[in-house]
């Protein structure tokens, strides 16, 4: 997808007559139901009308343009890129990632980004090169006209900031971006001759449309070189010690046991079997927090990207997703999804799409992505030609939240597909307790379960502890000995969305003496060092600082898991039930009809994290001696 393909002669028409921007603009609202923002079209305006005056002046008419290039499978576009022919007749497109910046500095600590004024305030982004790499690298990976054939096309990039100047001593061209700075170098304002002649070395010969052409029809499928280098990766995370998901295992290979194993070979068999056939296949692994969904779902994805197959491992969660990413490295983003990432995908153009937390599937797929508009479970059917959907149909927490196991049934039957069905029922998290899990689930009369009593056992406790200043001190206590382990709560109170004047996180949940921030929002930046971004905070050290919810703990664990429970749910002993008080919510996404069963599975959730032990304070007494009651010495 892009909002615009076309000759060099007629892009540079269109900034001479000053027409580019109103152009993308409603193109932008074709594609996405609504217009971009001013400041998004004024960049356009500015900044690709210097960028054609540069063409104009190099004589480049028989060039192949697209602008708002959209990465495949992905949010983020490229800005711009040419295609045409080098003086050896060679075919070669250029990135050109476009900037308004006129200064910037450095972050508080050594990274990839620098801090420059965007959005309305200074934020720290990627450096330019960074940037502008990592997408040349993506493209280069997946899309096969850059990797097959005898005459691939030749990818190149660089970034142009045409209001910059360099100071001395210049952030921009700092020694820690030297690398970067090399293979994909920054241009600015000064440097017109110099882009010019970067342009022009690898495009002057023209038949650019006709490399355009072929870039739009390639096929997205990784380079045999990436599905080896993430699957090395993957098994190689999956042995020794790993860190994953919050919690450091020392271990030999994973073994997958019992009906673990049964999924896995189901899962290998009809891949092997079944893909040369036009059968669709659908396979549904039904399991709770702690089955092994996720293990399962990773060590498919190692294997079938060592057999060159095109596997995706796909998620609803920006948290998990992201921290896979980190840890699994730069080069498996291609690899690792969301769930809206497939409304543009082509029929079958995945061989196998593992989807994890399938409960998370929504109705419809949104921007930044272009919606099909189908249900964004038909858009993920259509893509694979095998979809694998793990999911646990209590850890729907939130609304829009459609993913049941019997709904995705019902669309895979819809889409021709042949439906296989699993359940998962050995406990592997809270320290391998099938009774505890059916404890939690009949306290909260999430279901009946024979297990209406708990008594700690050797390998987990439940711990009910008298303030959140013990609880949290019992955390950290535990994280210093070099366990893993964090503090979550319900969404009980307001979550500020800016810094304090010291750039710290506002202290928002307060309890008496005990105060605390919640972990950052969702891209928040300017954070002095040390505070870890939402996403990673049940990975980086940092996290223990702060007080996560659901949406940020859900999907990992933790050796020792600290729980504020909140007075948005309560047992009622009078009526023996549970009620929900809506008032002392502050979590918009649940607020509604059916805000007691998404209460419930919140602190479901946030009571499933741990391996090793959960402790927990309870700011309503009466909920508190309800659990009291079923505790037994």
């Amino acid at each position: 997808m892009r909002l615009y393909a076309g000759s060099s002669a007629n892009f540079i028409a269109l900034n001479v007559n000053n027409q580019i921007a109103d152009l993308l603009k409603q193109e932008f609202f074709k594609q996405f139901g609504f217009y971009p923002s001013q400041n998004e079209i004024m960049s356009w305006r500015n900044s690709l009308f210097r960028l054609s005056d540069i063409m104009e002046r190099a004589d480049l008419k028989d060039q192949g343009v697209m602008i708002e290039y959209k990465l495949p499978l992905s949010g983020k576009r490229i800005d711009v890129v040419i295609c045409g022919l080098d003086e050896a007749q060679k075919k070669n497109a250029v990135i050109i990632e476009l900037k308004q910046w006129d200064k910037c500095g450095f972050t508080d600590y050594d990274s990839d980004y620098v801090v420059t004024w965007v959005g309305g305030g200074n934020r720290p982004v990627l450096h330019p090169s960074v940037q502008v790499g990592n997408y040349m690298y993506y493209l280069q990976d997946n899309s096969t006209v850059f990797y097959e054939g005898k005459d691939p096309i030749t990818l190149s990039a660089c970034s142009y900031l045409h209001n910059y100047t360099y100071a001395k001593n210049d952030v921009l061209i700092d020694a820690r971006f030297e690398k970067a700075l090399a293979k994909f170098p920054v241009y600015t304002s000064e440097d017109r001759t110099e882009l010019s002649a970067f342009i022009t070395g690898r495009v002057k010969h023209g038949d650019g449309m006709q490399v355009l052409a072929e870039i739009e029809e390639s096929r997205l499928r990784p380079s045999k070189k990436l599905l080896n280098q993430v699957s090395t990766v993957i098994k190689k995370k999956l042995k020794g010690e790993l860190k994953l998901f919050g919690k450091v295992k020392a271990q030999g290979d994973y073994i997958l046991l019992d009906e673990q194993l049964i999924v896995y070979d189901a899962v290998m068999s009809v891949v092997q079997k079944g893909l040369e056939h036009q059968q669709k296949h659908a396979i549904i692994v039904k399991g709770g927090a702690g089955t092994g969904k996720s293990v399962i779902g990773l060590q498919l994805l190692a294997d079938l990207t060592a057999l060159g197959l095109n596997a995706h491992y796909a998620t609803g969660s920006k948290a998990f997703t992201e921290t896979l990413r980190k840890i699994l490295g730069a080069n498996s983003s291609s690899l690792l999804k969301y769930f809206m990432s497939y409304g543009e995908a082509q029929s079958n153009e995945i061989d196998v799409l593992l989807m994890d937390e399938a409960h998370r599937i929504r109705e419809k797929t949104g921007y930044p992505f272009k919606s099909t508009g189908k249900l964004q479970v038909q858009d993920l059917l259509n893509a694979a030609k095998v979809s694998v959907f793990f999911i646990d149909d209590d850890q729907v927490v939130r609304k829009g939240e459609i993913g049941s196991a019997a709904f995705i049934k019902e669309q895979a039957e819809v889409a021709g597909c042949k439906v296989y069905e699993h359940d998962l029922q050995a406990q592997f998290r809270n320290g391998g307790s099938e009774r505890y899990s059916d404890w939690i689930d009949h306290m909260l009369k999430i279901r009946n379960t024979a297990h209406t009593e708990w008594i700690d056992e050797p390998n987990f406790k439940f711990v009910i502890m008298d303030s959140a200043e013990t609880l949290e001190a019992t955390i950290r206590a535990k994280v210093a000995q070099g366990y893993t382990g964090r503090v979550s709560a319900g969404f009980c109170w307001q979550w500020s969305k800016q810094l304090d004047e010291n750039k710290e996180l506002v202290n928002d949940v307060v309890i008496g003496d005990y105060i605390r921030p919640w972990n950052a929002p969702d891209g928040l930046t300017g954070m002095r060092k040390g505070i870890p971004k939402s996403q990673y905070w049940a990975y980086d050290d940092g996290g223990i600082d702060q007080v996560g919810c659901v949406y940020t703990a859900q999907g990992f664990e933790f050796d020792y898991s600290g729980v504020i429970f909140g007075k948005d749910l309560r047992y009622n002993p009078d009526t023996a039930e549970w009620e929900g008080f809506p008032e002392h919510s502050y979590d918009s996404q649940v607020k509604g009809a059916d805000f007691l069963r998404l209460v419930k599975n919140t602190y479901r959730v946030l009571l499933g994290r741990a391996s090793s032990a959960c402790y927990v304070y309870f700011m309503d007494k009466e909920t508190e001696r309800y659990f009291r009651s079923r505790i037994r010495k």
